[in-house]
């Protein structure tokens, strides 16, 4: 029995701008979209277009207050072919949330306060 990564799912407040979001500091494509007969929600997958790996945006109807993260432990991680123009990148888009300069990577927050590590491709 083998098991391997499908997708992870996060659950946003505002579709739209988490879509945009993902897409411009990230460059994932939404690759699928799902609205339930109801629609009472709607996922929305996207991809990097490498790994295969998607990430779920679960948008719920009746849900208007933020989403409680806890203590933010949970992460995404996603890897860099230039961490120096990704910096820079999010710097501008002022997205950053933490740096760790010791360890050589930093954190990206979306809409909705998810923190996304960014990994230069050598690690």
């Amino acid at each position: 029995m083998k098991f391997t990564f499908d997708h992870n799912n996060i659950n946003v407040l505002d579709l739209d701008k988490s879509v945009a979001f993902y897409k411009e500091a990230l460059g994932f494509e939404e690759v699928k979209r799902y609205t339930h007969d109801d629609e009472s929600f709607i996922l929305v997958f996207m991809e990097d277009g490498t790994t295969g790996h998607r990430i779920e945006l679960t948008w719920l109807r009746d849900r208007t207050e933020a989403y409680n993260l806890g203590e933010n432990e949970f992460h995404l991680a996603v890897k860099t072919d230039d961490f120096d123009a990704a910096y820079d990148f999010h710097k501008n888009m002022g997205c950053i949330c933490y740096e760790n300069k010791p360890m050589g990577i930093y954190f990206i927050n979306d809409p909705d306060g998810y923190w996304i590590e960014i990994i230069p491709a050598r690690m």
